[in-house]
């Protein structure tokens, strides 16, 4: 399957790497490695992560308050958003 993210995941993912990075050089590498590992569950396996709502699936990845939400398209996995876990949940996808 083909893995496509949206702006926003892109976005999402951009805006965590620098934040991490300021905070300790090397950590934002170490949040995209936790990110990798997560879409590559992701693609091995797409619908082992339940549904959370509506057609959206959650993958909560290892070690940092992130969660990777994606729907699952005709041949490829939309990333719809990379959402840190402590912003309000109404911002959800």
């Amino acid at each position: 399957m083909k893995l496509r993210y949206t702006n926003r995941a892109k976005n999402d993912v951009e805006l965590a790497f620098e934040w991490y990075e300021k905070q300790r050089r090397g950590l934002g590498f170490e949040f995209l490695d936790c990110i990798e590992l997560a879409l590559k569950e992701i693609l091995t396996f797409p619908e082992m992560y339940q549904l959370c709502y509506s057609n959206f699936r959650r993958n909560v990845i290892r070690r940092f308050p992130f969660s990777v939400f994606y729907t699952i398209e005709d041949k490829e996995i939309i990333i719809h958003s990379v959402f840190d876990n402590r912003q309000d949940p109404e911002k959800r996808p």
